[in-house]
């Protein structure tokens, strides 16, 4: 029994470890960005200075030096790394000058050198289930100490009433700067279980599977990313059978998104009523006149049902959801269903049904990104199937017809998916995450978005 119920958590797991249907790495090159964007637009380090000449409650005043001030503040140098199971560990590396009138009359200034270390903790905030940093343990280092006060003075005074001093200033001014910066970053989590729409035909939103991990080299996030029509009705993701990975081979540190082709599958699936189609236009791109003449050059059988040229109306119907296949370097898209063709009549009569055919075909996909949103342009790859089910024209051969579909696929039909497909899928909307210049790669079972910087 025991034995039964190990072999059945296990499945459980197993299963929950494939349900992601996208994995987002990130590197110490985004998270680097994102908390020195976060220091220089909160511009903390000139409030803190401007804030340490004022009076707070409960702050006693510094014996020895009055009139304090910071000024010179230098631009910060941050440095980060990752703290397995933990968070960032986190060193901003700064300089400034504090002034005042010392304990023996006049001027004095001290210019400090110093690191403000902490660890930020990666937690799950209470109120909205999404990441949040904190900081702990936060610790001011000084790296060297300057000053005007006269040489002729005792250095053990000297050194006393510094050390004093800035153990004194320098925490209590330097360590809210950290949390300050946290809560810029953590506001750029707030956006990612927004709804995003894809047109009119329904939204995605990437869910969490659990709170992101962080390792020695990355902090990696995985979604469970819901699907959903317009209408409400959740269409859910294929069990992909195996575990999300991301491939070998990329630089250490680096950041990358993984999209599995079940997740992209599934968001296709919000537009296969779009890829239904009537086409009833004589004229399509470089295909002969689409007549019954055309076609009788493929089945001679046309020519005697219809000896006066009739014009033809193609009706093309997706009856399977989209699904997307990738081998490394090749992306198809398969597509499942009917594709009938009338002979029209004039005087508002409706069409006569020629023949119905079954159809299984597949278009290449080439992927790109605009406006943080991922693109799909297609082209026919291979015809793979064509079996008839209806002929009002009698018996004939579907092979006579595979050259005549290909191409009437390929002029006709293929435009239209790609002008569906120009409404895009969203992308993780997080940290300001610019999708825009990544680097895309074809792999198995999943496409990987390379996440390149921008430079300044």
């Amino acid at each position: 029994m025991l034995r039964i119920l190990f072999l059945a958590l296990c499945g459980l797991l197993t299963h929950t470890r494939a349900d992601p249907g996208a994995l987002l790495r990130l590197g110490l090159d985004i998270m680097n960005r994102e908390v020195q964007s976060a220091m220089d637009e909160s511009h903390i380090l000139e409030q803190m200075a401007a804030e340490a000449g004022k009076k707070r409650p409960g702050m006693k005043p510094i014996k020895g030096i009055t009139n304090l001030k910071v000024k010179d503040v230098q631009l910060p140098v941050i440095t980060l790394s990752f703290l397995p199971g933990v968070g960032i560990f986190q060193c901003v590396s700064t300089g400034m000058t504090i002034t005042g009138k010392s304990f023996i009359g006049g001027n004095m200034e001290i210019i400090v050198v110093l690191n403000i270390t902490a660890t930020n903790r990666l937690l799950q905030d209470e109120k909205t289930g999404l990441p949040t940093f904190k900081s702990e343990g936060c610790e001011v280092i000084l790296v060297s100490v300057k000053t005007n006060l006269p040489s002729n003075m005792l250095p053990k005074v000297v050194n006393k009433f510094l050390d004093s001093t800035l153990h004194k200033v320098l925490p209590s001014l330097m360590c809210p700067a950290i949390d300050a910066v946290l809560v810029y970053v953590n506001r750029k989590w707030a956006n990612l279980n927004a709804p995003m729409p894809v047109g009119q035909m329904g939204i995605v939103k990437y869910v969490l599977t659990s709170m992101p991990t962080t390792t020695a080299n990355y902090l990696q996030v995985d979604f469970s990313p819901v699907v959903q029509q317009q209408e409400g009705n959740t269409i859910q993701l294929a069990d992909a059978g195996e575990a999300l990975e991301f491939p070998e081979g990329y630089a250490e540190g680096s950041s990358q998104l993984l999209l599995s082709a079940t997740f992209l599958t599934t968001e296709l699936a919000l537009l296969q009523k779009s890829f239904n189609v009537n086409v009833q236009d004589m004229k399509i791109g470089k295909l002969p006149p689409q007549t019954t003449k055309t076609l009788a050059g493929f089945i001679p059988k046309v020519a005697k049902a219809y000896p006066k040229p009739k014009p033809l109306v193609t009706q093309i119907r997706i009856n399977k959801p989209p699904k997307v296949t990738m081998k490394t370097g090749k992306s198809l898209l398969h597509l499942h269903g009917t594709l009938e063709m009338f002979a029209a009549r004039r005087r508002g009569k409706a069409p006569v049904s020629l023949f119905l055919l079954e159809t299984h075909f597949n278009l290449k996909i080439q992927y790109s990104v605009r406006e943080d949103r991922l693109l799909m342009v297609t082209s026919l790859d291979r015809l793979l199937s064509l079996s008839r089910e209806s002929s009002s024209i009698g018996a004939f051969s579907e092979k006579e017809l595979t050259g005549f579909i290909t191409d009437y696929l390929q002029e006709a039909y293929v435009p239209v998916v790609n002008d569906v497909l120009q409404v895009g899928f969203p992308l993780p909307d997080l940290l300001d995450i610019d999708y825009n210049l990544a680097e895309l790669d074809i792999v198995e079972n999943a496409l990987v978005l390379v996440l390149n910087l921008k430079l300044d």
